[in-house]
């Protein structure tokens, strides 16, 4: 097996075409968005992933082909690595492109080629909505699916070193699956269905929606005890042989922010109605709100009133380590019409995000120096790394007093904020 779609190029299907390539394969890359097609046929990723623009360089025009459909007959595999996004106003899955990618490899393939689902999908999706497309045209399809489970900022590596699952529509399906990604990971693990693969994929990430979201109960209980929640949390940690509970933070990104309502959605249509999973998920999707609100009742309490203000907003992605662009689930979003009502004139830095994207959200793009000078409040949004190691003594001699910080992820030094005479809060915290 030497030839292989991917179908749809976006963080899970170019990572993998990447990687493919690593391993020997040839690869056609097929999406049906021009702007993707021409950023990556110029040797510009579309997208921020350390390792991929210079898998590439390597690799576009050799082994790597990209294009709107892939080649008519002569592919081992292909795998579909379209998005599968929920109704922003019922959070019902949308499933037309995983349809419609099944469609078109069906016309373009033979029906001895392995379809590899690898997008996440309600269970039993892979065998009601793709196997359908399949035996419209096919006698015997070959089918499996095949989760993704990488984390943004290091899915070249754990593509090579995290276990890969795999379910199959029948023995040879599932064997041949197997041997495709034994040229990829260390690790296989074969399971019994597809049904069974597609729910370890959607019960991996509603986990860990779940822990976050423990964590963040914690400090917002903690604020109303007026405790500091991260002191409660590592003192509960600390040698403790119990699973750790979480820092607080923000829980976005294109998986977290849909994969419970996916999972929701199957077992509601099931017949069981899950406890937990919409209950996490909407904790961390409240949360931006509460930080929004409770910022600007700081801002008035420490300027009179919020009107005009100046804020500066550091983080506008939607988590800061590993570092991403990705603007998908992102927190500033949702903060973004309080902000507005109150009042407030935004300023935004993001280490990886285009300023024309902080600009199309209403906000001035500016460097850090000039995201300080003058204003009344700092928004620490991300946890990205750099914002870490700040020159805070020059930067909060910019402030115009009195002034706050809010920083979600307490990665500023406290009492250097303090000690230059500045508010200091975080989440659950100030």
């Amino acid at each position: 097996m030497t030839a292989v779609g991917v179908v749809g190029l976006g963080y899970v299907g170019l990572t993998l075409a990447v990687t493919l390539c690593r391993k020997g394969f040839t690869v056609h890359g097929m999406d049906v968005s021009p702007s993707v097609l021409a950023a990556l046929g110029a040797g510009r990723p579309h997208l921020f992933e350390p390792g991929v623009e210079e898998g590439l360089r390597s690799f576009l025009g050799q082994r790597l082909c990209v294009g709107p459909a892939l080649p008519v007959g002569g592919l081992d595999a292909a795998i579909l690595c379209v998005s599968t996004p929920v109704n922003p106003d019922t959070h019902a899955p949308e499933l037309d492109n995983l349809r419609l990618a099944a469609r078109h490899i069906a016309e373009r393939c033979g029906e001895d080629t392995l379809v590899i689902v690898r997008s996440t999908v309600p269970v039993g999706a892979t065998r009601e909505v793709v196997l359908p497309e399949l035996r419209a045209r096919w006698a015997r399809p070959r089918l499996a699916f095949a989760p993704e489970r990488t984390i943004q900022g290091q899915a070249l590596r754990e593509l090579e070193e995290l276990p890969q699952v795999v379910g199959g529509l029948d023995t040879e399906s599932r064997e041949r699956a197997a041997a495709l990604f034994a040229r990829v990971t260390r690790r296989i693990v074969p399971v019994a269905s597809l049904e069974t693969a597609e729910l370890v994929k959607l019960v991996n990430n509603c986990h860990t929606d779940l822990i976050y979201s423990y964590g963040n109960e914690v400090a917002l209980m903690a604020e109303r005890f007026r405790l500091d929640p991260l002191e409660v949390i590592q003192a509960a940690n600390l040698d403790y042989p119990r699973p750790d509970l979480a820092r607080p933070g923000f829980v976005g990104g294109g998986c977290l922010s849909k994969d419970p309502y996916i999972l929701l959605s199957a077992a509601t249509r099931a017949g069981y109605a899950p406890w937990l999973v919409g209950q996490a998920r909407g904790l961390n999707e409240r949360l931006p709100l509460h930080v929004a609100e409770r910022l600007v009742s700081l801002i008035r309490e420490t300027r009179g009133s919020a009107e005009g203000a100046r804020l500066c907003v550091l983080g506008w992605a939607y988590k800061g380590w590993p570092p991403t662009d990705d603007m998908r689930g992102t927190p500033i979003v949702p903060m973004l019409p309080l902000f507005r009502a109150a009042g407030l004139a935004l300023r935004g830095h993001d280490f990886l995000v285009r300023g024309d994207v902080i600009e199309n959200l209403g906000a001035t793009p500016v460097t850090l120096e000039a995201g300080f000078d003058a204003a009344d409040a700092v928004l620490v949004v991300t946890n990205h790394p750099e914002y870490a190691t700040l020159d805070l003594p020059r930067l909060l001699g910019a402030l115009r007093r009195p002034a706050v910080v809010y920083d979600c992820w307490r990665i500023l030094g406290e009492e250097a904020v303090r000690a230059a005479g500045v508010r200091y809060a975080g989440i659950g915290y100030g």
